[in-house]
Parts: C-alpha cells; structure tokens; sequence
C-alpha cells in the first residue's frame, strides 16, 4: 500500500491538496482512501460531502472518512476506559467528570496511529492518503512508537508481569479497602496490545518505498520556517518527504495596487522556498478566484498540481539514516536540513543515542555495531549530522 501523508502549518491548504490527490489516485484507477486524523475535520467541507469515522465512496475508486476519537477509544480501549471510571468514581467523581477524565489526553493521536495501521493491515487500498493534524501534532504523532516503546521496555512490562502475580493474592484484601478491583488482564493487556500495533505501524511509516510525506506551505516568512523546521524533525524521526506544495500564490495577472506588496514579498519567499527544500521537487500551486470546496474546484486543483502525472509515485528518495564505515571506524549519519550544530544536543544511555533539537527529541536505539561505542565528535557537513563512534 502506498502511504502518503499531507501536513503543513495550519489554515495552508493541506486538506485540499490531500483530497485533490485523492482524486487524481482515483482517476488512475487506484482504490484510494483519503483519511482526516485532524481533530478539526475539514475533508467533509473540501469534498462538500457528508463524512463519517467509517470509509465513504465520494466516487468510483475513491473514499473519505474522518476519524471520530471517541468511538475508536471505545473499541480498542473500552476495557481501559472503564476500568479508570470506577477508580475515579470510588474516589467521589460523579459519573460524567469521572467518564471524561478516562480518556487520557493525547488518546486521539494515539487511534489516528492505530486507525492507519488498520487500514494497511487489511489491504482494501491502493493507496492510504493521510489529511493529518497541523505540524506540531503531526510530529507528536510520529514520535509516539519511539515513545511508548522506550516505556514499554522499562516500566510496563515488569509492572504486567508483577500484576498477573500479586493479583490473586492481593485482590481479596485490596477491594474492600479501596472500593475498586485491581486490573485485570484485559485491562493490563490493552496498553501492551495498542504498543504492539504503533510499533509495527513504525516499520511502514519509516519505509520511504511505501510511505513519504508532502509539506504543503504558503509563501509567507512564518509558514516557510515552520515547514523547514518539519522537515528537519520529519528527518529526525526517520521520515522521508518527496514533495513540497507552495500553495496560495498571487498569479501574475493580478494587477490591483493592492496586492503589489504581497506579490513582491511572494517572489521574495518563492525563491526561498526553492532554495531552502533543493533538491526536493517543489510544485506551485496559485491562489484561486473561489474556495477549493466541492468536486468541481478540487478538479481544478488536481490539474494545476498533477495534470498527467501519477501521485502514488515517490517524487524523491530521501536517506534519513544512514550507517557509514570508513576504515575502522563508523559514523552514523542523521539528515537535518537547515539545523545548526550548536542547535543539536546529543547523549547515549546503553544502546539508544538521544538526540535532541529544540522540543523535539529522538530516542535512536542504535545498530549493533554502534552498540559498544561511544560518541566521538559530531559535525554538520551537507545538512547531514555526522556522528563519529569510537571505542571507549
């Protein structure tokens, strides 16, 4: 399944590019699914169709859905959810306080992951387009496998297998006390089980054969600094991009005195965008006379974006990671474009490097040959970070 994710900065337009790409995979006769994992659902409004959590044919080989949170939470964490009610009611909630606070914050990342893994496993599409949440989220998002791993390793799992012990023993005397049931094993299962899935879903999202993202900015200073630094931490997180989408730019017959100085700081921005994402494809996209809603605008978009292309193909390969022996010695090589040195922080605990740029941070459990060496210097050289390995 090809895999392609839209995200950008907010209010840039994302949905519209993620539904008109949708259509052009449609017109090529790939079984497409466009998939709304942004909380604030706006496909409904692009496609001018109603959307449900479940896939809707918008028109032959296409489908849209929008993700509802709250009936993927009570599907895959229903046992959870309840199991947190009745701690937080034996503690004097009410019923509705105690059922909102269950759900734990950050849940509806969580099932956006779970739901796209879901869809890949089950393999009815082609080709799986992601209208994700704006940048920050979007990279929350991805950095939770890491996450939820490095805890899995080193809390959950003995905390499950000391439960499963203690709980015959402990149960008789715990309840009475406390009012509420120690859990049981569906409950302690859950977590572990929703792991196993985000882990796997890592593998597609990190395979840049199958899986790319497309940044979609607007030639405006802010817009351009937020999506350099995406594809800076998209890198960080082993996430390939192959395509950018400058949207909304002013086309050249628009002569009113009025949008003079916007056009002129648009040239200005143009050329930085090319400049700073070389040498990854850049496609322009104008500022339409209507808004992109309906069937009939977004065929318009489609055009001026793809015209006889395929989009399922991958536009540009990056090499986020890369492994590199010179002699006897190793360097890893990590890809972040427009990220200074002294921005990068760098740590190792064991087998994993931490690297940290600014709020993002990467867990990196390195290859074996790295393992059982220690950082020995770290150079910027060609946007690529360069970590020398030497033994201790």
């Amino acid at each position: 399944m090809r895999v392609i994710l839209m995200t950008g900065k907010g209010g840039v337009g994302k949905t519209s590019v993620a539904a008109a790409t949708g259509l052009r995979c449609a017109e090529l006769g790939y079984r497409t699914l466009v998939l709304s994992t942004d909380p604030a659902h706006s496909l409904a409004d692009s496609f001018d169709l109603e959307m449900e959590h479940a896939p809707r044919l918008v028109r032959p080989n296409l489908w849209g859905a929008e993700l509802d949170a709250l009936m993927e939470l009570e599907s895959n964490w229903g046992a959870v959810k309840r199991y947190i009610t009745q701690v937080l009611q034996a503690r004097g909630l009410e019923g509705v306080e105690a059922e909102e606070l269950a759900i734990l914050p950050g849940m509806d990342e969580i099932f956006s992951l779970v739901r796209m893994k879901r869809h890949y496993d089950e393999g009815e599409f082609d080709v799986l387009i992601i209208d994700s949440a704006p940048t920050g989220t979007a990279l929350r998002l991805l950095s939770l496998p890491e996450v939820a791993g490095w805890y899995m390793r080193r809390f959950y799992k003995p905390l499950q297998a000391v439960s499963a012990a203690l709980r015959p023993l402990v149960e008789p005397l715990f309840r009475p006390i406390a009012g509420f049931s120690l859990p049981d094993k569906q409950v302690m299962d859950a977590p572990y089980e929703f792991y196993e899935q985000i882990e796997q879903l890592e593998k597609v999202l990190t395979d840049n054969n199958q899986t790319s993202v497309r940044l979609v900015t607007n030639p405006e200073k802010m817009v351009i600094k937020e999506s350099l630094r995406a594809h800076a931490y998209l890198s960080l997180y082993n996430v390939a991009t192959d395509m950018v989408v400058a949207n909304r730019i002013i086309p050249e017959h628009v002569t009113d005195p009025f949008f003079q100085r916007w056009k002129e700081n648009q040239q200005q921005y143009r050329r930085e965008i090319h400049e700073n994402f070389s040498p990854l494809p850049i496609k322009e996209v104008p500022l339409y006379s209507e808004e992109m809603c309906g069937l009939a605008a977004l065929e318009r978009l489609k055009e001026t974006l793809y015209a006889d292309e395929d989009p399922a193909q991958v536009y540009y390969k990056e090499t986020t990671l890369r492994v590199v022996q010179e002699q006897n010695q190793y360097s890893l090589e990590v890809y972040l474009p427009g990220i200074p040195k002294n921005k990068v922080e760098l740590s190792k605990s064991g087998d994993e490097l931490n690297i940290r740029i600014g709020n993002h941070r990467r867990n990196l459990v390195l290859p074996q040959a790295l393992a059982a060496l220690q950082p020995a210097g770290a150079k910027m050289e060609e946007d690529y970070l360069k970590i020398r390995f030497a033994a201790v």
